[in-house]
């Protein structure tokens, strides 16, 4: 049982901004079907400012979601089919000669898009993720020895097949640290494939998609995320989780200062979803393995997984 002893505090960005945000679940959720639970986290990771990376194997939907995420905020999308000979300037961009202008001329990537869909990520050699890293963490690119700024919001929404398939390499640990969740689709249900299977193709769905709100009304959105309150009892809460990460019980190494900012981000941004102007426990609970899973290592001697793992924490450290 949860307990919330906290008062009420007013809705950050009023009820119009939370219908507006439930108006962008509901639509995405008509292509993405029956999967209205990971459809609402990729919406909190988004409105965080945070990078999402989804793990599944391939056809369950993991390109649809990022596309439908993009055409619902009115963002501008690429994707990047991620291989093992894909180089740097594929993703950045180069200048290329223009004999016009007798002078070198950057032509942008992919990268320079607000939605950017690595898919299948962890195809990709050293040096492509090097680069990716630059944009994840700086919002900025270097090519050619000078730095561009990318477009505003910027976000990667990356795909990556289970590392057991062919030509696949684990991502490293400076890379899973800067994705801010790592979901699974999963099948889905027999209710909801039916409705697949007997409705329209998916992807003319897709082409209907209208967006719910400009890309600055999201913005505006996600400025709302740092006025959401959070109490010192919740702070006492999550630094309690997050320590007992770090006693070398549960993990090999615990979770780092940025993966605890991340996670409070993330759980201000749930409780704006859900209409509320204030973090609770349940915010945090709710977010706890996706936002925390992919950044740890359980102890080999352990037999579990790291979600696992961190739910066992999860579930052993009380509510203040």
């Amino acid at each position: 049982m949860l307990r919330n002893d906290m008062n009420q505090q007013p809705v950050a960005g009023g009820p119009s901004g939370t219908r507006q945000l439930t108006s962008l679940i509901d639509q995405v959720s008509t292509i993405i079907v029956g999967k209205r639970e990971q459809v609402t986290l990729s919406v909190i990771c988004l409105l965080a400012g945070g990078h999402l990376l989804i793990e599944d194997i391939p056809g369950v939907g993991k390109t649809t979601l990022s596309q439908a995420l993009a055409r619902s905020l009115g963002l501008s999308f690429s994707r990047v089919q991620f291989t093992a000979d894909l180089l740097p300037s594929d993703l950045i961009g180069v200048s290329v000669y223009e004999r016009q202008k007798e002078a070198f001329v950057f032509h942008p990537g992919p990268v320079f898009a607000q939605v950017l869909l690595a898919d299948e990520i962890n195809r990709a050699g050293p040096r492509t993720q090097s680069a990716l890293l630059e944009a994840m963490e700086e919002r900025q690119v270097t090519a050619e020895g000078e730095t561009r700024p990318l477009p505003s919001p910027f976000f990667v929404i990356a795909t990556q097949n289970p590392v057991e398939q062919l030509g696949t390499h684990p991502l490293p640990e400076s890379q899973l640290d800067r994705f801010a969740m790592r979901l699974s689709l999963g099948y889905p249900d027999a209710t909801a494939e039916r409705a697949l299977l007997t409705g329209s193709d998916r992807r003319h769905s897709l082409q209907a998609i209208r967006p719910v709100m400009s890309a600055t009304e999201w913005q505006q959105r996600q400025a709302r995320v740092d006025q959401v309150h959070v109490s010192d009892a919740l702070l006492d809460y999550l630094q309690a989780l997050i320590l007992a990460t770090r006693n070398g019980r549960w993990f090999a190494q615990g979770l780092s200062p940025r993966a605890g900012l991340s996670l409070l981000r993330l759980a201000r941004a749930r409780a704006l979803v859900m209409g509320r102007g204030h973090v609770s426990p349940e915010d945090v609970q709710t977010l706890w393995v996706p936002a925390v899973a992919h950044r740890l290592q359980a102890l080999s001697q352990s037999g579990r997984s790291a979600a696992a793992q961190a739910r066992a924490l999860l579930e052993a450290t009380p509510v203040p």
